[in-house]
């Protein structure tokens, strides 16, 4: 069993939920976790946290 199968995933509360083009993240640690909502088989990207919060402040802009 792989940690991706393991983690608590979850979509954005901005996803339509149609099938568009969206990511799911979790978190574990001092890690988030991002995945093609598409691909789930497609390993994700490990991404640290403090870096993942500068990436969502940006993009919120």
């Amino acid at each position: 069993m792989s940690v991706e199968s393991e983690l608590a995933w979850f979509k954005s509360s901005y996803s339509t939920g149609d099938g568009g083009q969206c990511v799911e993240v979790a978190t574990r640690s001092q890690v988030v976790h991002v995945r093609d909502s598409k691909d789930i088989a497609r390993p994700g990207l490990a991404v640290d946290a403090r870096a993942w919060t500068v990436f969502v402040g940006f993009a919120a802009r």
